[in-house]
């Protein structure tokens, strides 16, 4: 690898762990649920990149087939999160009455 390789990816690790901490902010501060929700989903992309960073460094493709799991598992929790919040959320419907 090169140095301008060791750099880059090292400038990549780095956004991705400041991202990380705005992150775990936004989870902890988040007014609403839904916040929380978008935390945990953008949490499953950080750790994702993490590993593709990993991957690139290491000049290894044994990494891949874990970030599609994680990837998997990232969309299908935020997909059931969506549904239990619209299910909570959702307007009674008008009595019909006399």
């Amino acid at each position: 690898m090169t140095a301008a390789d060791d750099i880059l990816l090292d400038a990549a690790l780095t956004v991705i762990l400041l991202a990380g901490a705005l992150l775990l902010i936004r989870i902890w501060r988040g007014p609403s649920m839904l916040d929380r929700a978008v935390g945990v989903d953008v949490a499953a992309a950080l750790i994702v990149a993490g590993i593709g960073v990993q991957a690139a460094t290491t000049r290894t493709r044994y990494y891949l087939s874990i970030m599609l799991v994680i990837a998997f598992l990232g969309f299908t929790s935020s997909v059931g999160i969506a549904r239990f919040i619209a299910v909570r959320d959702r307007p009674n419907s008008p009595k019909e009455g006399p």
